[in-house]
Order: C-alpha cells, then structure tokens, then sequence
C-alpha cells in the first residue's frame, strides 16, 4: 500500500516542468458542500509563464505576462488553478514555483479512489470506472471544482487541519512518500502548434495506467 504525506509549499517551488513527476501518484482531495472525493493522479502536464525557464511555453495561458484569467498561476505554489475549457469544461492545475514565477501542472488524468459513488453522480455519462476523472474535464467534474467559484483554493495550508462537513469546497493535496517508478513522457495533449509537439514533451504519465488520456495532437502540431 502506497505510503502518503500532506504536501507543502517547498514541494512545488521549482518550475512546473520539474515539479511534474512528483505529482504522479499523488492525492487530491476535495470536500465540496459536503461530498468528500479523492483522485490519484496518473498523468500531468506542465505549463510555463512568460519569463519562466530557459524555454518560452507558446502553450501556456500565461505565455503574455499575468491577466485576470491567469492571475492564480503567478501565486504562491500548492493553490488550485481552475479555468474554463471551451466554454464548459472546469479543469484543475496545480501551482508551481515560486510567486511571482508562473507554472501550472494540469491533472489530465486519475483515478478515483474514494467518493466514486458522489463522482459516478457528477459524470452520470461515465461508462466505466476508469472514465470518472480520465482527461482534464472530467477529472475536474468528479472532483466538484467549478470555474469561476473554485479558481485559487489552497491544496496545503487551506485544508489544515481537514475541516468537517460543510457548505463551500476545500482541497488537499497528499504526495506519495516512494516516487512512482514506471513513468512515461511526451507531447502534450491537444495543444495547438509547436508547444503540442515533440518539442515540449512536458507531460507525464503512469506508464500503462487505463485512467491516463488518449494522445490526440492539437490544430497544427505538426512534427517537423
């Protein structure tokens, strides 16, 4: 059985890049207006801001500088950046580096390990165990993180001590004690251009995890 402990600020303040492997293994879980779920994370991507790292991320949300939108990704690690895919999907980062470096870590894909009866009520069209948090939408909707109203709780310091049933939403993020050995990396999934191709290998994945997304390339990634 995999050992876990609470993760802290000083876990995450390297760059998203670096910090992504660690994450794979790891817990979220969320308590929102009393539902308790929780997903172990098989697959992650990175994302850099401007100015962050040796290499510009044309991929990132915030490859132009901090806007509203993105303001949570420049803050300080272990807090949850939660966005809005295609006008419907919330999907979950996160934090990484230090504030005022921006990276995000997207969960693209779990498993549900606690809760699948509460996450089976929100992903009704979930056919499968596996399908309850694989790919970043559904792994936002199992979990019960909603844009706009969840965008920026804190995954450390906001669920310390585990507060009891209650109305509003907290997170807490547990890392793995062993890192996961069988670790898997490449393009990022559905990512426009340069920045969804060999390029930027900047996800990983639980090699053969049956929770971890299909690749499918993003408009223009095209392999040179």
């Amino acid at each position: 059985m995999t050992d876990y402990r609470p993760a802290a600020r000083e876990d995450l303040l390297d760059v998203a890049l670096v910090v992504a492997p660690r994450l794979l293994g790891a817990r979220l879980t969320t308590l929102v207006d009393g539902q308790r779920v929780c997903v172990r994370i098989t697959e992650v991507e990175a994302y850099h801001g401007l100015g962050t790292g040796g290499v510009s991320d044309p991929g990132s949300h915030a490859r132009m500088g901090q806007t509203p939108r993105n303001a949570t990704m420049w803050g300080e690690p272990g807090h949850l950046y939660v966005y809005l895919s295609h006008g419907i999907h919330s999907c979950v980062n996160v934090v990484a580096g230090p504030a005022g470096v921006a990276g995000g870590l997207l969960l693209r894909g779990g498993e549900v390990i606690e809760g699948a009866d509460v996450a089976g009520v929100r992903r009704p069209a979930a056919r499968l165990p596996r399908d309850l948090a694989r790919g970043p939408g559904r792994l936002g909707q199992a979990l019960g993180l909603r844009h706009p109203i969840h965008d920026g709780i804190d995954a450390i310091a906001g669920a310390a001590p585990w507060p009891p049933e209650r109305a509003g939403a907290v997170a807490r993020l547990d890392l793995a004690r062993e890192p996961v050995r069988d670790v898997s990396r490449g393009p990022r999934v559905g990512v426009a251009g340069v920045a969804g191709t060999s390029a930027f290998p900047w996800r990983f994945w639980i090699t053969g995890d049956p929770t971890v997304s299909v690749f499918r390339p993003g408009r223009g990634a095209v392999e040179s």
